[in-house]
């Protein structure tokens, strides 16, 4: 793991790893680099012997609050089914890990971010964390397995009113709807995720990626092609004249946003 990565960190604890998004000036947006970084330390620690994996976000404001919008900015229909494809690939790669991860979600978990945390295994969240997916608000969909595993972990009904109205749920209420699996307070939570590893560790490692492989198969009949058409529909959005314009105005607020914090 010597390898010097530019948007995540990682740090090896025993049999515990951690792997942390290390854009705190950006939220720990997901940008391009930080997919194919990610993608690299999972095959990694596929064949290293780490029994469990952590993920969470640098600083206290956002574990991360989606995909980076100075890329989204730029995308056509091609270049956003790639996008699509690639956020997939690699957070199947979480998912289908052979050992347990958990997400330590330590403020926002929007969009990208929450999709993240939902390919982990296990999400323990801080009590001032906020979880959703706004991507709607821009005229898109989440394109990273989003509309599939939400639905499958909290129910339709709720994945619709997260997905299709843009609401966002502060912690408690993502405990409520199975959407988390604890809450903790912010300075109680990385010795609560390092308690449920150990937990994890003390398991033989071949019963544990059974058990997990075994669950997922049972719940994953159609998930594949759940996931191409995501990819066709969030490709689709970016050739229309409203997504555009939603994203172009959202990218200039931000911009002015920007000017003002260096201005000041």
């Amino acid at each position: 793991m010597s390898r010097p990565y530019e948007t995540i960190k990682i740090k090896k604890e025993q049999t515990k790893t951690w792997i942390t998004l290390n854009r705190p000036n950006k939220l720990n947006a997901i940008n391009a680099t930080m997919l194919q970084e990610l993608s690299e330390a999972l095959d990694t620690l596929e064949k290293d012997k780490v029994r469990c994996v952590i993920i969470t976000g640098e600083g206290e404001k956002a574990f991360s609050a989606g995909a980076d919008i100075t890329e989204l900015h730029k995308l056509t229909h091609k270049t956003a089914a790639e996008l699509s494809r690639k956020g997939q690939q690699v957070f199947s790669q979480v998912e289908t890990l052979s050992k347990p991860v958990v997400a330590a979600i330590n403020g926002y978990a929007l969009g990208g971010g929450l999709a993240l945390a939902l390919a982990c295994d296990f999400r323990i969240a801080s009590i001032d964390a906020e979880l959703g997916s706004p991507e709607i608000k821009l005229g898109i969909i989440p394109a990273w397995g989003g509309t599939q595993r939400l639905a499958k972990i909290v129910g339709v009904a709720e994945a619709k009113r997260l997905i299709m109205l843009g609401d966002r749920v502060k912690a408690e209420e993502a405990l409520k709807m199975g959407l988390v699996n604890k809450v903790v307070p912010p300075n109680k939570l990385k010795a609560e995720v390092k308690a449920l590893a150990q937990r994890l560790c003390e398991y033989p490692p071949a019963a544990l990626k059974h058990a997990k492989y075994a669950i997922d198969s049972g719940t994953q009949a159609s998930f594949e092609y759940g996931l191409k058409k995501e990819t066709e529909f969030f490709a689709q959005l970016f050739s229309t004249k409203e997504t555009k314009e939603k994203i172009e105005a959202f990218w200039s607020r931000e911009t002015k946003k920007r000017e003002t914090v260096k201005s000041d």
